[in-house]
């Protein structure tokens, strides 16, 4: 049985959580809240650098979601979800490795915005800013005329890049000078796994609730 350690605010536990439902795979769901929950020992025992997501198929451990989404591809091939081409599969790769290493980092500077609160460096905003449109201009220039990146199906590409540019119009990012990207977006959204996973308001104002004590706790320091 797979048992799917996560947090539903998370992007990188999102992107897993799709993998699961886009293979049709039985699993079960149980969420860390954030709250230090995280840091308890029986977590700790799954995971020491108390991260999530964490992925346990019978007592085995994977945690990091680029591993556990390699690992998911490889025990259960069907659908294909990387391509075979070698060119096809440095594009998915390459979307990958920008989404964690480029993109999602320049996004933190707006978990302010995001969930609706003051503040935020208007320096480091703008520095934020320009690495996301550098990123989103890349992107823009890798799709072609197929409906996702290096396929005509939906890859680990998709799940990855796209648990992130979708929300970036939330934080007033918008992808109007970005045609084949945004198309390329209109098509996550619309698909029952991206329904499923999208973070409910409740679950927005919970994680609110932990970003404001933590904000509080370092403004007291």
């Amino acid at each position: 049985m797979l048992t799917l350690y996560h947090t539903p605010i998370s992007p990188n536990s999102r992107r897993v959580w799709i993998t699961l439902l886009e293979k049709r795979l039985k699993f079960e769901l149980v969420e860390i809240k954030l709250d230090k929950e995280q840091f308890k020992p029986e977590f700790l025992a799954i995971n020491p650098f108390h991260h999530i997501p964490v992925l346990v198929d019978d007592g085995f451990n994977i945690v990091e979601s680029l591993a556990i989404l390699d690992y998911l591809e490889a025990k259960y091939p069907t659908p294909v979800m990387l391509p075979k081409d070698p060119k096809d599969l440095a594009i998915a790769r390459m979307v990958q490795l920008v989404t964690v290493n480029e993109l999602l980092p320049a996004t933190t500077t707006f978990i302010p915005q995001f969930l609706g609160l003051p503040g935020g460096d208007p320096e480091k905003i703008e520095k934020a800013q320009q690495k996301i449109v550098t990123v989103l201009k890349f992107f823009e220039n890798l799709l072609d005329d197929r409906p996702y990146f290096a396929s005509h199906n939906l890859t680990l590409a998709e799940v990855v890049a796209g648990t992130v540019v979708t929300r970036l119009p939330r934080v007033g990012i918008f992808l109007g000078e970005y045609p084949k990207l945004s198309a390329w977006c209109d098509r996550l959204v619309a698909r029952p796994t991206w329904q499923t996973t999208e973070a409910t308001p409740e679950v927005i104002e919970a994680f609110k609730s932990i970003v404001v004590a933590i904000m509080a706790q370092q403004n007291v320091g």
